[in-house]
């Protein structure tokens, strides 16, 4: 999942210590003035990357709060050093990204239509939400699991970025609208699929979804109740036969993360069991 460009000013620097060789160490009593000097600079060092790293911190939740509020959604304060983790691990060759076999491509004039793909069984971390509305669930969602992925798991660990994360929406009897009842979901990396770590939060659960094939087609921008149906409607117009998908439950998948203004996204029908 892409996060925010923001990036910290960089604050002025410390002066950097005076240079010790290895031989003038070794001919130091452990109390000499040198010594001492060397052990005050390298503490001036540290409180200094500290306070870089406090900075960093702030201004990456700044940005997030930002964001949150043009979605009415809070980010709390304890969202920053998940944040702050996730940011520093997000870069392209770190991403695993959910593994497929692509069945079929359907194009027209040389456009991408959509994709016929199979999605093996696999376990995913699942948190249902159920907000007022579509962007407040996933945002609110989306940083529970990120607290999971960022070390609140019985493994301690960060446990790394897949792509896309999910989410299962479902549509009314009329298939008119979209219910606010949501699934956001987390595939987990390969290594961790036979013994996933333990979620700290208990709103999270490990779930293990069965192979399924489905028809994906990409579109851009954010996503709400309004993007969603239109992009379900266009893709049953484009589908041969979309009675051979489910008609009440579609998959909304994020290559990038809510923060972002133009973002990456793909439309799935499931085709039925």
């Amino acid at each position: 999942m892409e996060t925010g460009g923001c990036r910290m000013g960089g604050a002025a620097e410390p002066a950097a210590p005076a240079m010790i060789t290895l031989e003038d160490l070794d001919g130091m009593p452990e109390e000499s003035p040198d010594s001492a000097y060397h052990s005050n600079g390298s503490s001036l060092e540290e409180e200094a990357a500290e306070r870089m790293e406090d900075e960093e911190q702030e201004r990456l939740l700044s940005y997030w709060q930002s964001v949150g509020r043009g979605h009415q959604v809070d980010v709390p304060r304890d969202m920053a050093e998940p944040i702050q983790q996730l940011t520093r691990n997000n870069h392209p060759q770190e991403r695993q990204a959910i593994p497929f076999t692509l069945i079929q491509r359907k194009e027209k004039l040389g456009d991408l239509l959509y994709e016929k793909r199979q999605y093996g069984k696999a376990k995913w971390a699942c948190i249902k939400m159920k907000e007022k509305q579509y962007e407040q669930s996933i945002c609110l969602g989306f940083m529970k699991l990120m607290r999971y992925i960022c070390e609140q798991n019985s493994s301690g660990l960060y446990l790394g970025i897949t792509i896309p994360i999910v989410t299962v929406v479902h549509t009314n009897e009329s298939q008119s609208e979209i219910t606010p009842l949501v699934t956001v979901a987390y595939y987990l990396p390969e290594v961790l699929q036979d013994e996933p770590p333990h979620p700290f939060d208990s709103d999270i659960i490990i779930e293990e979804w069965p192979s399924t094939i489905v028809y994906s087609r990409g579109f851009r921008g954010i996503t709400n109740e309004d993007s969603i149906m239109r992009e379900i409607n266009l893709l049953a117009e484009i589908l041969e036969s979309p009675e051979l998908c489910l008609q009440d439950t579609f998959i909304i998948a994020g290559y990038t993360n809510p923060a972002a203004a133009n973002r990456h996204n793909e439309i799935w029908f499931l085709q039925r069991p």
